[in-house]
């Protein structure tokens, strides 16, 4: 009969290795010196190896009981570690039932939000979730959570709104991803797109690309005389933006404190690439907000009747009043693109500044100091003029000053 190291002898055993101390029963010491009890045996021509627990915690006398109870259920034709794993998943499961896939987004939220930029992502995430996933998914639980889930959110809304769909997806992955890290639930992402819902959920275009609805820019200054027409800060706040060239959700915010005579000022926490943008205003911009009345008690250029700013969607619903082919506010910064490509003569570099874009690589950015302001500032006012013409004169190109 073999005979085992004693506890004495066992205690001993601190050199890297595996050390039999028992029927099946080993003790691992581990490069680092951390010594524990495991259980050996085979499954068929499969050798398995299963934790019994750290050796300062079971003495050798345990660590033996543990392997005898293992090796009844061989006998008995029971794996004891796929037993092991069972259990803990089912503990894991039991435990998981009490987070809901809600309050887990809202934990995700809470730990992430201090690094993104400003409120406005915090705001998005929230709507989305709370429209369009919450009311399928949101109180079940989130170890629950399959691929028959997460098609209920997605497939209704990914060919009706493809970029909003595809930022909803994005969503619920880092969700899960986050709750599988704490250990709320086990197995793959059902969200994940590469490899799994890419096969499932069709592609909006064979490209991939989808350009936003954009009106002419032979067709702004029409419609430019049109909108002039229009009474209220809805259009007042779309005139604003076709002159300075900014994001919808820009103009409509923009804050009184922010302007400085005719130079306008976006905060980084405001632009999307994060960084302060300096807007120049044109003879025409400024003068329209010359011509706006301040509401009191309100910090913002274009109030809402309750608070805060005016929603891009007001001036919107005036294009689109206007503009029976449901071209969309962003189209106008295509517009002014094409304009300032085709009809003038700035580099492209200047053009891009001043739609806002992050120009050139990182170490181009580093040599190039200054923001192109005067430049900008020339074009800005001849795009400003030009949307003051009924209609494009010629094929004349003007030369940049």
């Amino acid at each position: 009969m073999r005979k085992y190291p004693s506890a004495k002898d066992v205690a001993k055993l601190t050199k890297r290795g595996r050390y039999a101390v028992g029927h099946n029963v080993y003790l691992q010491v581990s490069e680092w010196g951390t010594r524990s009890w495991i259980f050996r045996y085979r499954v068929g021509d499969t050798a398995r190896h299963m934790g019994l627990g750290p050796y300062d915690l079971l003495t050798l006398a345990e660590a033996r009981e543990r392997g005898y109870q293992a090796r009844r259920k061989l006998l008995d034709g029971i794996d004891p570690l796929t037993e092991k794993r069972t259990v803990k998943r089912e503990k894991l499961l039991a435990t998981a039932h009490v987070k809901t896939f809600k309050e887990c987004a809202a934990a995700y939220i809470a730990a992430h939000e201090s690094g993104w930029k400003g409120s406005a992502s915090r705001k998005q995430w929230q709507q989305s979730l709370e429209r369009y996933v919450h009311p399928k998914i949101g109180n079940l639980p989130v170890a629950n959570i399959d691929l028959a889930c997460v098609l209920s959110v997605l497939e209704p809304i990914w060919m009706i709104i493809p970029e909003s769909a595809r930022r909803i997806r994005n969503r619920i992955e880092l969700v899960l991803d986050w709750a599988t890290a704490r250990k709320l639930r086990e197995g793959d992402n059902p969200a994940r797109w590469k490899g799994l819902l890419e096969s499932l959920l069709p592609e909006k275009k064979p490209n991939g690309v989808e350009h936003l609805p954009a009106m002419k820019y032979a067709d702004v200054p029409a419609f430019m005389a049109r909108l002039r027409n229009e009474q209220g800060f809805a259009a007042r706040a779309l005139e604003f933006q076709i002159l300075t060239g900014v994001r919808p959700g820009q103009a409509c915010g923009a804050r009184w404190a922010e302007i400085e005579g005719d130079t306008w000022i976006i905060p980084a926490e405001r632009a999307k690439n994060g960084r302060e943008h300096r807007v120049p205003l044109s003879r025409e911009a400024t003068q329209l907000l010359a011509n706006l009345p301040r509401i009191v008690g309100s910090e913002y250029v274009f109030a809402a009747p309750r608070d805060g700013p005016m929603h891009a969607r007001e001036a919107l619903r005036v294009l689109h009043r206007l503009c029976p082919d449901k071209a969309v506010s962003h189209g106008f910064r295509s517009a002014f693109s094409d304009w300032a490509h085709e009809r003038t003569a700035y580099p492209p570099h200047v053009i891009e500044q001043a739609l806002g874009h992050v120009v050139g690589t990182a170490v181009e950015r580093a040599y190039r100091r200054t923001d192109l302001f005067e430049q900008r500032r020339r074009l800005m006012q001849q795009w400003s003029e030009y949307c003051g013409t009924l209609r494009a004169k010629g094929d004349v190109v003007p030369l940049c000053a």
